[in-house]
């Protein structure tokens, strides 16, 4: 059992390794984690476009907010 185990591990370590390849290609800035918790999320039903515009929304609200907080240190 533990064989099957670190076969499954292997596995989806391999797969999170070639997807960080195609997103580092992509531009798209997600680390690992953020990868595997993105795979997680679709392999539990998330719609994938729904995940991507979620996150294109937190980058755009994110940006926004460092944009006030450096105008309000100034």
């Amino acid at each position: 059992m533990p064989a099957a185990d670190d076969s499954k591990r292997k596995a989806a370590r391999e797969t999170i390794d070639i997807l960080h390849e195609i997103s580092t290609l992509l531009n798209t800035h997600l680390d690992r984690q953020s990868l595997s918790y993105c795979v997680s999320l679709i392999e539990n039903g998330v719609n994938p476009e729904a995940l991507a515009k979620v996150i294109q929304e937190l980058r755009a609200q994110n940006e926004r907010y460092e944009v006030e907080r450096a105008g309000a240190a100034a």
